[in-house]
């Protein structure tokens, strides 16, 4: 069993693996990071690199606390929803962790299509996190 996180360098991406990294030590389980790109022309090299640094800083800061850990970066052309899903079947996950971003008040009657997805499609819970302020 695992609990999987969807990481991106945000404020929201960081509420997510701070609190993923909290329900693994809680459960005593491993915790699995998924960075998913679509690539092709939405990612350049300079970018690519950029994601690579960020996930390096994130498994030494996950060494540091001594939370066993798997981070993958995915760029096989799927929405992050359909990363997520998949690596949870995979895994026999049993939590799924996603940051949410604040919504304008229009904006609050539709979620984000990849959160809605996850929330609807995924074989396992999911935790939904604002970031802090």
């Amino acid at each position: 069993m695992a609990i999987v996180v969807g990481y991106v360098p945000t404020k929201e991406g960081r509420a997510a693996l701070k609190t993923a990294a909290a329900e693994a030590r809680l459960r005593n389980t491993k915790m699995i990071v998924i960075n998913s790109n679509r690539g092709g022309r939405d990612l350049d090299a300079e970018e690519a690199r950029r994601y690579e640094d960020e996930l390096a800083a994130v498994r030494q800061q996950l060494d540091e606390v001594g939370v066993e850990h798997e981070v993958r970066q995915l760029v096989r052309g799927l929405e992050p929803a359909e990363d997520l899903i998949a690596v949870a079947e995979e895994t026999g996950a049993q939590m799924i962790v996603i940051g949410l971003r604040r919504r304008t008040p229009v904006g609050k009657l539709i979620l984000g299509s990849n959160a809605q997805r996850i929330l609807l499609d995924a074989p396992c819970a999911v935790l939904a996190v604002k970031a802090e302020h």
